[in-house]
């Protein structure tokens, strides 16, 4: 006896882990959700379809509501004594593996309704002793807990037929477009003879091999008893009647981007949902348009464009999506050149410059690296605003000097830049990879005069207290906010980025790469931030040394103009600004005594020679020649050779 107790103890031990292993792997509310995501479609904000995706599925059925020959059609062929076992069917087993021995031509299944639901919601369909012993387990379990009604409502509204259909419902609708509480028996019979080869079977492709496969259904409702011989003769083919669904015409990168936000956002319920996203149609149809009359070569381009507040309208993740899915503006990551100086600037305005100080445009070497101009120009001792509008590369390195490169990376962090970043003066360049997509957040975190900004697909949903804590933005200082923004007008109107300019006013930095391998151009106008990037995948060089200013200037310029609705030609003359001499126009001259510079603007002209400057106001003439400095400086070093560094930028 007290063997035997020791025994009935460990039985009951062994019942106890069971049923709390059961209830851990295979949870009675799994069998209430879709098995495979549902179908989605995304909307663009103007109510236009932009892609569809995942399964057609629908509602589940009832079996109360459902004419008794759809129940027995799906009986008849699949587990003819469901009513009558506990989830699995010896006799069937015994059944399927006596005709399996004698038969060379096919082969029969043991598995009940109810493995069959624990295998398709619970496990995979690996052909294993222990998947079988465990489907077996989870079978028990489900007829423990549930109604043989309820397993069998779960099981039609989830089982496969073909087409990337499930569910009992949406293949009525879709096969017969009627709902399954009227389907005929000759519609439910193929339904139910579909679950054998679901993709194989499906009428849409293999009308012949369905209606052959429902007569072997009606025959077994014959031998079941559900209808009589003469029933059987009497019925007609099932007739299709294919409920015709609008295929995704747009927007395949940006919907890749957002699907799993809009998954999450749908939950896993039955039943296809309508999600609308924060695109704007007719702005990714301009997004497209400009990206395919750019005369880009064989090279490979990105667009991504949004809303000061994050809301992306358009994304162009390359020229075909069709050809190579990956998203540019997303997935990859590559140097941002010279685009990278907002940060530095950025950090130099939290330190206390501002666009009217002065900095060295001169060769600088610090330990190893030597940092040079495009084409080796220098221009000797130059504003901010100017070292910006013609992107300098050595004043950004100077800059990044002074102010530290912890802080350039601060700032870049606050902005929203993810990626990690390079711990050197290199980082002034742009050398560390960025998404085109964070180079859009941060200036559009400019444009909005808050940051972080984050770009997303989908309206934001209203949040609690403690994520508005969280996530709250925080406000540029208006002194810092204004100089920057002065920086990128001077940049897109007067600089690097003309070719960019648009009527209204236009704010931008153009970005190049060591031999033109990257070309960028971010900026924002009338209420939108777009960044344009073009390269080739494998990395190589951009031919005839193509820049920011060129190409992604115009692809931006193109598409700006017809996306604020302003005439694309180019803006006249009189609307530049005359700091145009200033930011193209400054001379440079190696002498004996130093670099001597000279800048001209409407108010006269001021020569730099060395360490002194002389202010010429143009209604006074110099009445000789400029007096020599009164502490003339040490030869300067040769300039270097002019090869084009990291974050370069070739003018337009």
């Amino acid at each position: 006896m007290q063997i035997a107790g020791w025994v009935v103890a460990g039985l009951l031990a062994l019942l106890m882990i069971l049923i709390a292993w059961l209830a851990v792997t295979a949870p009675l509310s799994r069998s209430l959700e879709p098995v495979a995501p549902p179908s989605i479609s995304l909307m663009s904000s103007d109510g236009h379809l932009i892609a569809r995706r995942g399964a057609v599925i629908d509602k589940p059925v009832a079996i109360k509501d459902l004419p008794p020959h759809v129940p027995q059609a799906f009986m008849a062929i699949e587990d003819r004594r469901f009513y009558s076992h506990w989830g699995v069917d010896p006799r069937g087993i015994a059944r399927a593996a006596w005709h399996n021995m004698w038969s060379d031509r096919s082969s029969q299944g043991g598995s009940t309704i109810t493995q069959q639901l624990a295998k398709g919601v619970f496990l995979s369909a690996d052909r294993t002793f222990g998947r079988k012993a465990r489907e077996a387990l989870i079978a028990f379990w489900l007829e423990a807990w549930l109604t043989k009604d309820q397993i069998f409502e779960r099981y039609l509204s989830n089982v496969y037929f073909g087409d990337n259909v499930y569910g009992l419902r949406a293949a009525a609708l879709h096969y017969f477009n009627r709902e399954p509480e009227k389907l005929t028996i000759p519609q439910a019979a193929m339904l139910a003879g579909l679950l054998k080869a679901p993709s194989r079977l499906a009428p849409t492709t293999n009308l012949k091999g369905a209606r052959a496969r429902a007569d072997l259904v009606t025959q077994a409702m014959v031998e079941a008893g559900y209808i009589s011989k003469a029933q059987r003769d009497a019925l007609p083919s099932a007739r299709l009647n294919v409920r015709e669904t609008a295929d995704p015409t747009s927007g395949t990168y940006f919907a890749d981007w957002v699907l799993p936000d809009a998954r999450d956002r749908a939950g896993a319920v039955y039943g296809a949902q309508n999600v609308t996203t924060t695109l704007d149609w007719r702005i990714q149809r301009l997004a497209e348009s400009a990206v395919r009359r750019a005369p880009l070569g064989k090279a490979e381009a990105a667009l991504v464009a949004m809303k000061p507040d994050g809301s992306v309208v358009a994304m162009v993740g390359g020229r075909n999506y069709g050809k190579s899915s990956f998203n540019r503006a997303v997935q990859a990551k590559r140097q941002p050149g010279s685009t990278f100086k907002l940060f530095v600037y950025l950090a130099a305005f939290r330190a206390g410059m501002t666009p009217d100080d002065m900095i060295e445009d001169a060769p600088i070497t610090t330990g190893t690296y030597r940092p040079a101009n495009h084409g080796g120009k220098y221009r000797g001792r130059i504003t901010l605003r100017q070292a910006f509008a013609v992107s300098s590369n050595v004043a950004a390195v100077r800059l990044t000097q002074k102010v530290g490169v912890d802080n350039v990376i601060e700032v870049a962090r606050d902005l929203g830049v993810t990626a990690p970043l390079t711990e050197d003066l290199s980082l002034a360049l742009g050398t560390s990879e960025i998404p085109l997509i964070e180079l859009a957040e941060a200036y559009a975190a400019v444009a909005a005069g808050a940051y972080p900004v984050t770009a997303h697909g989908l309206p934001p949903e209203e949040q609690g207290w403690f994520d508005r804590l969280m996530r709250r933005q925080h406000r540029f200082r208006e002194d810092q906010l204004e100089m920057i923004r002065d920086l990128l007008s001077s940049a897109a109107n007067r600089g690097t980025g003309s070719a960019a300019a648009l009527r209204t006013s236009t704010f931008g930095k153009t970005g190049t790469t060591q031999d033109s391998r990257d070309a960028i151009f971010v900026g924002y106008a009338g209420g939108l931030v777009t960044a344009v990037w073009i390269g080739n995948d494998d990395n190589a060089p951009l031919p005839g040394g193509a820049a920011g200013g060129g190409i992604p200037a115009r692809i931006w310029r193109d598409f700006m103009a017809r996306a604020i609705n302003e005439p694309v030609e180019n803006a006249p003359a009189e609307q530049k600004d005359s700091d145009l001499v200033n930011a193209i126009a400054n001379v440079t001259v190696e002498t004996g005594i130093g670099n001597m510079g000279l800048d001209v603007d409407q108010e006269g002209m001021t020569v730099n020679i060395g360490p002194a400057q002389i202010r010429l106001p143009a209604d006074q003439a110099p009445a000789g020649p400029a007096p020599s400095p009164a502490q003339p400086q040490a030869t300067p070093p040769p300039r270097m050779a002019p090869t084009q560094p990291p974050g370069s930028d070739a003018p337009p």
